[in-house]
């Protein structure tokens, strides 16, 4: 039997991943440890804040919520400052707790935990590292949307964690699809709108032109003039010629 579709206070999500830190740029496991945007992560909110807000993507009486770790909050300010609307701060859209991993980057971890390296490679669940319960992230996650207000489309500024797991919850994914959607890339986007009573995936891995040249989305699914459909599949997210590690190394 299939899940009940989650009955939200709005028919369209914009999920948008945060803009990038210095321990993206490492490889480093960040989970609720709260580094700030780099350089590039300033730009590349600011680019994409820019292109959302003037490209005429966002109706009038647009919501925008983010999570309350710095790098989400820093990439909603700069859509929230150009539309000129409150900017609304959940700590439940927070990233997934990655206990003793979080500070370590890939390299540390195979090191000091090879067994439940392995484990996370093969997509098993990892025992033994004192993180959150995976099942909680939608969980939470969901409540907090449906606490916002009712509007035509919100702008849910979270990380790359917490985006997977809700986007399965909304569409019925089960554990075993947890690879099927490939990463947000740094300040890239999915958007997803209620359709015929059921959440659908409109699109996957957007990003703004000048974003996009360095962290390319290949494939968005369903985007105007793409000749795609939902059914088509999701995006690769590649950043400078190579596939972007999993969403939870590099939130």
């Amino acid at each position: 039997m299939s899940r009940p579709v989650p009955h939200l206070p709005v028919s369209r999500l914009l999920l948008w991943r945060h803009g990038r830190t210095e321990w993206n740029a490492a490889g480093r496991f960040q989970g609720q440890l709260d580094p700030p945007l780099d350089e590039e992560g300033c730009r590349q909110a600011a680019c994409a804040a820019r292109h959302l807000a003037d490209g005429g993507q966002l109706p009038e009486g647009t919501v925008v919520v983010s999570s309350d770790l710095v790098r989400a909050s820093e990439t909603a300010a700069a859509l929230t400052g150009r539309l000129g609307v409150p900017l609304r701060l959940d700590p439940r859209l927070r990233e997934t707790g990655l206990g003793s991993w979080e500070g370590l980057t890939r390299e540390e971890v195979a090191e000091r935990h090879p067994e439940q390296y392995a484990d996370w490679l093969a997509g098993r669940p990892v025992r033994g590292r004192g993180d959150e319960n995976p099942a909680e992230v939608p969980r939470r996650a969901l409540a907090a949307l449906l606490d916002l207000p009712t509007a035509p489309l919100a702008v849910v500024v979270t990380h790359g964690g917490t985006s997977a797991r809700l986007m399965e919850e909304l569409l019925g994914l089960g554990p075993e699809h947890r690879r099927v959607l490939g990463p947000l890339a740094n300040c890239a986007w999915s958007e997803l709108a209620v359709q015929r009573d059921r959440w659908r995936l409109i699109r996957h891995n957007s990003a703004a032109p000048t974003v996009a040249a360095g962290a390319r989305a290949v494939g968005t699914v369903g985007a105007p003039g793409a000749g795609a459909s939902p059914e088509e599949g999701a995006a690769t997210a590649v950043v400078d010629g190579a596939p972007v590690q999993d969403a939870d190394a590099v939130a």
